[in-house]
């Protein structure tokens, strides 16, 4: 029984990696989306997130096949908590990156439009986060998932002054709007992505350590 559980076990975790895998290509192309204007590419994003829900269905119904054959205890049991969580993370940052995909026929009304705000280095950062827990989540390493947990804080500071420039910019030019606000939910929802990779990153350490650090402070 243990080693056809463990069999189990190594095919929902490769169903999981390509998961994570589109997952992250899909973050890639809305974030290019972004920075070109692209419509085109910005509705394949749209249109890809159709197979990360499919596959997100198939990977929870697997979790729960194997809990209620297996009842697995212990560590087996911890995994697949952990994978729970992580699929359910994973399907929300491809939601997230849909939203960023929406913001591209807003921000074409202005392609002019400029703020004092360094995108590209959060897009980034954001893309590092989500990059560096997945490899924590393949090769199970708990420090390098420690290591995304302090990243967050840097995503933080980089969206805080955002809003205040973009509604000076508003009110001294109000026909770009439409435009600034989208440029404000983009770092919205990268932020979020950020928040989503943190947790990822704490269900990995959950899962080698069996610690729960969320509000502990402990990263």
């Amino acid at each position: 029984m243990t080693r056809i559980l463990q069999k189990e076990l190594e095919k929902l975790k490769k169903k999981l990696l390509g998961l994570s895998a589109i997952v992250e290509d899909n973050l890639h192309m809305a974030i290019r989306a972004v920075e070109n204007r692209d419509l085109e590419l910005a509705q394949e994003v749209e249109e890809r997130d159709c197979q990360i829900d499919e596959m997100e269905i198939e990977v929870e119904e697997e979790c729960l096949k194997i809990l209620a054959l297996h009842q697995p205890v212990a560590i087996d049991l911890r995994f697949l908590i952990a994978i729970l969580k992580i699929n359910n993370d994973l399907e929300r940052i491809g939601d997230q990156a849909v939203n960023i995909s929406h913001k591209v026929k807003y921000l074409r009304e202005n392609l002019e439009v400029k703020v004092n705000f360094d995108f590209q280095a959060m897009f980034e950062k954001v893309q590092k986060m989500l990059h560096t827990c997945l490899d924590a989540l393949i090769n199970l390493d708990a420090e390098l998932a420690r290591s995304v947990c302090a990243m967050d804080n840097d995503v933080d500071r980089m969206k805080h002054d955002l809003p205040k420039e973009a509604f000076a910019i508003i009110k001294d030019q109000p026909d770009k709007v439409r435009s600034l606000f989208a440029l404000l939910g983009v770092a919205r929802n990268l932020e979020r992505i950020a928040d989503l990779a943190t947790n990822i990153s704490e269900d990995v350490i959950y899962m080698v350590e069996g610690t729960i650090i969320r509000h502990s402070g402990d990263t």
